[in-house]
């Protein structure tokens, strides 16, 4: 007797029960892309005091100003993502936290981190939701009768 193997069950691609399926909807509802951006920037800022000082242009007060703004960023970014409803403040925010890297953490991060944090601040501020689909089995409203 020959055994032969019978196909898969094939899943559809929209099925919730997919891991990839779910890890999509989750990005896609929320500013994925700023917040990773700016979680990025966030960690370039704060390992920059980490740095040998031959690297490094200007410590600071023991590079706590760095530390500090690495750490606010990388909150911010982690913010948009579990509150996306906030994405407007944490964008901006983000903004001005990397510009004031440029003055405060040896040139943000050596610009790496302020580019990267002006960049996720601006992605984060101007994403929007996407709207609820129709659903189809709604009629279409009736005309008010006269």
């Amino acid at each position: 007797m020959l055994l032969t193997r019978r196909p898969a069950a094939r899943q559809p691609a929209d099925d919730p029960a997919r891991p990839r399926s779910a890890w999509s909807r989750w990005r896609k509802g929320r500013p994925f892309w700023g917040g990773l951006a700016t979680v990025l920037a966030g960690v370039e800022i704060c390992v920059i005091p980490l740095a040998p000082l031959k690297i490094m242009l200007q410590q600071g007060i023991a590079g706590i100003p760095s530390v500090l703004l690495g750490l606010v960023m990388i909150v911010l970014g982690l913010t948009a993502w579990c509150a996306p409803q906030y994405r407007g403040l944490a964008g901006v925010l983000t903004v001005l936290l990397a510009a004031a890297a440029l003055v405060m953490s040896n040139l943000g991060g050596f610009l790496i981190g302020t580019v990267l944090g002006i960049l996720g601040g601006a992605l984060m501020f101007a994403w929007q939701p996407l709207p609820p689909p129709a659903a189809p089995s709604d009629p279409p409203p009736a005309p008010p009768h006269r």
